[in-house]
């Protein structure tokens, strides 16, 4: 006797859930395997070709196949590979080929069906959809790997509320990918870059663990809140507010906040008039940017509790220049003496003291090999290309892996998984200061609060106290 249709339905529904996995990891290795080949058969033909400009011509050709694979495995994928397409469309990190496909791919993983989240919702705070909400935008506002936010508003609110759902299945499928990553991770540190990578994606799997867990995540962001507001007659970046008793591990309801993504602060600009590469457009960058370098720099240093995803797509600029930093998912705790490790680290190099560098790598776990006469020059160039956001003159990109990087010369064996997040929030606000056209060091403007830090905890005799300089920018707007 067949089947009923119902259960036929039910029956293919379970395959396809037990087969999903595989069927993931075998789409992601073909498309990697691809990549990866192209781009060491490119790098075999171009040992053959004298002329330097042919050799340019055939790697940008390369690089325009190759961003394209990549933005097809991205966006088809999506999941985590939308978290790897934020890491690697960065402008001082990937070819410019890789940054114009890629960066199109913040917010635009695939929407959860309106019927699925209204059935979460219910689920989550037990109560019928129509009772909570005044009213509840179909369309999202944004979608991500994870979840994606609504415009709503409360029935007993008189403001709107951005309304954050998790995309059901979405946690197990992430698992997936970063076992695959890892794998990978582990292929290319040991055949082609010097790096210990394998720690950095054990943390990512941390934290995209913790990003699963929204009532963690409200934790996190009232405890962000509450700490720039204390430490500042002014928090230098706006923090949403939780909306209490509306917070649950799968919904979390907030302020919202209305602002222009920072993505389109050029395109803005032009809209009122102004110049995007003018002297107005570019003071009110650096404000921007040394606003929010100013929280990083607090929230790093001083607490050692900080948002670790500036990725373009959680910053909006409102009221023409205030900073609001979004999503708080992803967060990260650094253990005390990692911190003053680090603030030592910050001094070293806001100072281009190279033996105190070296010192202050070995303080934390940083452990390397050479084969460079000049060892000290060298890592102290490795750790401004991993921990600081300043470029040399006429340089735009500077990323750590790149063909003249210090990696060459010194190989990092072993890489301390807690400070992978930190490396992760610098190269992320490197791309940003790149965007934005301007030349910026987080270093030198966070030695204050380093030299605080440190002199807090014994670490170092009394200095002069500063902070950083915001008065200027205060004055122009």
């Amino acid at each position: 006797m067949p089947l009923p249709l119902a259960q036929v339905q039910e029956l293919r529904d379970r395959l396809s859930d037990r087969f999903r996995p595989w069927s993931r990891s075998a789409q992601f290795w073909v498309r990697a395997v691809d990549i990866y080949g192209s781009y060491k058969v490119c790098q075999l033909r171009t040992g053959f070709v004298k002329d330097e400009e042919e050799r340019e011509a055939m790697w940008e050709q390369q690089h325009e196949i190759g961003a394209q694979k990549m933005y097809s495995l991205c966006s088809e994928l999506g999941g985590l590979f939308l978290k790897a397409a934020q890491i690697l469309g960065k402008p001082d990190l990937a070819p410019t080929a890789w940054v114009k496909r890629l960066v199109t791919l913040c917010d635009k993983a695939p929407s959860t069906p309106i019927e699925v989240v209204r059935d979460v919702v219910e689920k989550q705070f037990c109560k019928n959809f129509d009772e909570i909400f005044d009213f509840f935008e179909v369309e999202p506002v944004g979608s991500a790997s994870i979840a994606q936010v609504h415009r709503a508003r409360l029935k007993s609110s008189k403001t709107d509320v951005a309304v954050k759902v998790q995309h059901p299945g979405a946690e197990q499928l992430m698992m997936v990918d970063i076992r695959n990553m890892q794998a990978f991770a582990l292929f290319l540190q040991k055949y082609d870059i010097n790096f210990d990578l394998f720690s950095a994606t054990k943390e990512m799997e941390k934290q995209i663990c913790y990003e699963f867990d929204f009532v963690r995540e409200a934790r996190a962001m009232e405890r962000i809140r509450e700490f720039l507001r204390v430490s500042n007659k002014k928090s230098p970046v706006v923090v949403p507010r939780v909306i209490p008793g509306m917070i649950s591990r799968e919904v979390l309801v907030m302020e919202f906040i209305q602002g222009t993504p920072i993505m389109n602060l050029s395109s803005e600009m032009s809209k009122r008039g102004i110049d995007p590469a003018g002297k107005l457009a570019a003071m009110a960058k650096q404000k921007i940017l040394t606003d929010l370098t100013l929280a990083y720099g607090q929230m790093i240093l001083k607490d050692g509790f900080f948002h670790a995803d500036p990725h373009p797509g959680n910053i909006l600029i409102c009221n023409n220049t205030e900073v609001a930093l979004l999503d708080y998912g992803q967060v990260k705790e650094m253990p005390e003496d990692l911190r003053l490790a680090y603030a030592n680290l910050v001094i070293a190099m806001a100072d281009d003291d190279l033996l105190r560098t070296k010192e202050s790598l070995s303080e934390f776990g940083f452990k390397t090999w050479s084969i460079a006469d000049n060892e000290l020059e060298e890592l102290f160039q490795l750790s401004l290309r991993m921990f600081d956001t300043r470029l040399p003159p006429g340089v735009t990109v500077l990323s750590p892996f790149a063909d003249d990087s210090s990696l060459n010369k010194v190989g990092v064996e072993s890489f301390p998984e807690e400070l992978f997040s930190v490396l992760r929030t610098i190269q992320l606000l490197r791309g940003l200061t790149v965007g934005m056209g301007l030349r910026f060091s987080c270093a030198q403007q966070w030695k204050p609060i380093a030299e605080e830090a440190l002199l807090k905890a014994g670490r170092i005799k009394n200095v002069k106290s500063r902070r950083p300089r915001r008065s200027f920018f205060r004055r122009l707007f």
